[in-house]
């Protein structure tokens, strides 16, 4: 059975092979030769390999002696990583941080917030999921995710803790070739109840209904699909202004005119459970997002 090895015998050998002697490794280390000498022969003793040739004026790396200091490298750099990522807890920061996102948030504050995450703190794991409507908060409660960002309307849930982001204004819309492109307005809601309404779901949120007209729907799990459909002529939808309005401008989809309800509003808030309070990195991209989504557009 091997002996145990040492980060410090580790820390030497990697010092002998870039100094190219025990000298130069007792200079770099601020150790005795002698201590040098013997710290690698413990090393070649532990591991049972000859680790250096001392036949010559220099010692020399044996084969194995290289296999072993490539790992060596490697262990260090582990060992070291290690160590900051304990120090960074030690200061609040969280050994990773999982995000669960409604698709309807503007994505360009997203990207941009999480490289700026990835930045301040590198090496921190991140995960993202993106869920309509009541999923984020759904992965919120069962511990996969630490921070969700989301509508809390749609779920009506009052016992978590959770701060304002944006207003998210949702217009009604439609295909430039579907009937209703061609109806004018402004348009009733009866109107609207003739024709089919693509409506975002996840069975989550089963009770919210708001924005919704008629009982002609057809359901999507993501904003995605839902936009081909809308794009394809299928029915009209309300959705997200700021998705939207390329779109708009490029001709394919027209705004509808509504009578009764031109636009709402949808609030998403940034949401965490009460005895979960954010770390180090969350409370960092909670301040980067509302500073992003507060510069003038």
């Amino acid at each position: 059975m091997l002996e145990p090895l040492t980060l410090d015998q580790l820390r030497v050998l990697v010092a002998v092979a870039d100094a190219g002697s025990f000298s130069g490794a007792s200079r770099q280390l601020r150790r005795a030769q002698s201590g040098v000498s013997q710290c690698i022969q413990t090393l070649e003793s532990t591991l049972q390999l000859q680790l250096f040739d001392r036949s010559g004026a220099r010692p020399a790396l044996t084969e194995a002696g290289r296999t072993i200091l490539s790992d060596a490298r490697k262990l260090l750099r582990g060992a070291e990583a290690l160590r900051s990522r304990a120090e960074s807890m030690v200061d609040g920061l969280e050994p990773a941080l999982s995000l669960a996102i409604d698709p309807l948030f503007p994505n360009d504050i997203l990207v941009d917030a999480l490289h700026a995450v990835e930045q301040a703190f590198a090496g921190l794991p991140l995960t993202l999921h993106t869920e309509s409507f009541g999923g984020p908060e759904r992965l919120l409660r069962n511990g996969t995710a630490h921070l969700g960002i989301y509508c809390l309307e749609t779920t009506g849930s009052a016992d978590l803790a959770a701060e304002f982001l944006a207003n998210i204004e949702m217009v009604p819309v439609v295909s430039a070739a579907h009937p209703l492109a061609a109806r004018g307005g402004p348009l009733a809601r009866a109107d609207l109840a003739e024709h089919v309404q693509l409506v975002l779901t996840n069975g989550v949120a089963d009770g919210w209904s708001r924005g919704i007209i008629g009982d002609r729907t057809w359901l999507f799990a993501d904003v995605q699909t839902r936009q081909i459909f809308l794009r394809g002529g299928f029915g009209w939808c309300n959705a997200p202004r700021h998705l939207v309005e390329p779109l708009i401008a490029a001709g394919d989809l027209v705004r509808l005119d509504v009578k009764e309800q031109p636009c709402y509003i949808l609030p998403i808030h940034m949401a965490h459970l009460q005895d979960a309070a954010p770390g180090r990195a969350a409370r960092f991209l909670m301040e980067d997002v509302r500073r992003r989504l507060a510069r003038p557009v």
